[in-house]
């Protein structure tokens, strides 16, 4: 087939009646507008509202149904789900038939929702049922929530503009019997085609598998990714709120970052890694054994080509982007660890007890260091258990930040030594620096203070002092 199947992130939801007239529309007339497959996240913050929010961790429904010694918090908290949901969709749509329709689905879906966890609450009063046992199932549940409501307004949106929308909920609401994510997909899509009409696909899934499970708040991607995958898409395309770039550009400078414009998959799973996901690594996976390319854009500037994301090699070796983030350097000493098995597999045990997530890793004869994205107080917790593994080790978690520089090829380049040159003349320590044998990334210690600068001391000196050469050259 000849489509493509597109995602939009949440926050740009929250502007889709400008999307309407940019990205779904724009100049495009008859059939012109076909040969697309939208896959929608939920309306901004609503996710958050629903389960709880990503960064700060202030508790939503779900943290309120699974925590709760009484039945006001959750309940208020799915009324403020409610308003949040009519006000959001009363942003974008216009009609008032349409609005009018919006709120029922929201209050008929909302609704349905209470009533499942009140009876859920209720099933768990007997000694013979387990609430922690439904929790996933629950967290699957109110994920939906979101998903089909953006899904439903958009279509309706589309509909009132005379483009021939189809909703595909694929949230499974009051569906029976569970399916895998590749059945859900496929039954779903049977009877679209996208060459004829414009499908407006929820993020959220429901399948045996449990997307939650596994992928948690990354899911509406690897549904997007799958139902690329699946349907043969010639292009998957991401569009978000900005251009992937060479840096952040508060921090180094709008004039000097950028665009990357091509790049390949190895440098977006080193993004990932850094916490900056151009998409998430399962999804990406996906799409890279299907032989299916990415392409993420603006999903406000329609006519520029974004960044391309495939699986070829740079054409010449360059540094592509420079970013970094806050991290935990988890030490364990043992003198007993010289030539000894076990020790590493034992740490690792304990981090993944723990969920804590591993950045990077080096050790020595008798010291194994890990580079973490966690926090104080769950090292702390971690450190205990290995302690009572390892009673005789010195143990200490450390705050610090990790400055990445990343490229699809960076031989030659001598990114390590420039790099350490450049931290070293913007008066900054590097406690420690690594470059893997792949040549994709290079990565400094510092300390968190110096990151910001010198992630623009890298900058300079390995993209904005390369470029204006290679102008110069010109």
């Amino acid at each position: 087939m000849s489509h493509t199947v597109e995602k939009i992130g949440g926050t740009s939801m929250s502007r889709v009646h400008e999307l309407r007239d940019t990205l779904f529309i724009g100049d495009r007339e008859g059939a012109d507008l076909y040969g697309r497959i939208f896959v929608v996240s939920a309306f901004g913050g609503i996710t958050n509202l629903l389960l709880e929010h990503k960064k700060s961790g202030e508790p939503g429904v779900y943290a309120q149904f699974a925590n709760a010694d009484n039945d006001h918090g959750w309940h208020e908290a799915l009324d403020r789900v409610t308003g949040e949901m009519i006000k959001a969709h009363q942003a974008v749509l216009e009609n008032h038939a349409d609005l009018e329709s919006a709120e029922d689905f929201v209050r008929g879906r909302v609704e349905d929702a209470r009533n499942a966890l009140t009876d859920l609450q209720r099933l768990c009063n007997y000694g013979h049922f387990r609430l922690a046992e439904h929790l996933l199932q629950v967290r699957e549940l109110l994920s939906g929530l979101g998903e089909s409501h953006s899904a439903f307004v958009t279509t309706r949106l589309l509909q009132r503009a005379g483009v021939n929308a189809r909703l595909v909920d694929l949230s499974g609401w009051r569906d029976e019997g569970d399916v895998s994510l590749e059945d859900r997909i496929t039954n779903a899509m049977a009877r679209v085609d996208p060459m004829t009409e414009m499908p407006i696909v929820t993020g959220y899934a429901q399948c045996a598998e449990g997307l939650m499970r596994e992928f948690d708040r990354g899911y509406s991607e690897v549904t997007f990714s799958k139902l690329a995958a699946l349907t043969g898409a010639k292009e998957a395309i991401i569009h978000k709120e900005f251009h992937l770039s060479s840096a952040d550009p508060n921090l180094v400078g709008a004039d000097a970052v950028r665009k990357l414009g091509r790049t390949n998959y190895d440098v977006a799973d080193q993004l990932s890694n850094m916490g900056m996901e151009a998409i998430h690594p399962k999804a990406a996976k996906t799409l890279r054994q299907a032989e299916v390319p990415l392409r993420v854009t603006n999903a406000f500037e329609p006519h520029d080509p974004g960044t391309l994301i495939d699986d070829q090699p740079a054409d010449t070796p360059a540094v592509e982007i420079v970013t970094g983030l806050d991290i935990i350097a988890l030490e364990v000493f043992e003198q007993d660890m010289v030539g000894v098995k076990g020790y590493d597999a034992a740490i690792l045990d304990v981090l993944k007890r723990h969920d804590v997530r591993i950045v990077s890793k080096l050790s020595n004869a008798n010291t194994i260091t890990h580079y973490v994205d966690s926090s104080l107080k769950v090292m702390k917790r971690v450190e205990k258990d290995i302690a009572a593994i390892y009673p005789q080790a010195e143990i200490r978690s450390r705050t610090l930040a990790m400055a990445s520089v990343i490229g699809r090829d960076l031989s030659t380049l001598r990114v390590l030594t420039r790099g350490l040159m450049a931290i070293g003349d913007a008066d900054l320590e590097c406690i420690g620096a690594t470059q893997g044998p792949r040549n994709v990334d290079v990565q400094f210690v510092l300390e968190r203070d110096g990151l910001q600068p010198a992630i623009k001391a890298l900058h300079n000196a390995l993209i904005e002092v390369d470029t204006a050469q290679l102008k110069k050259a010109a």
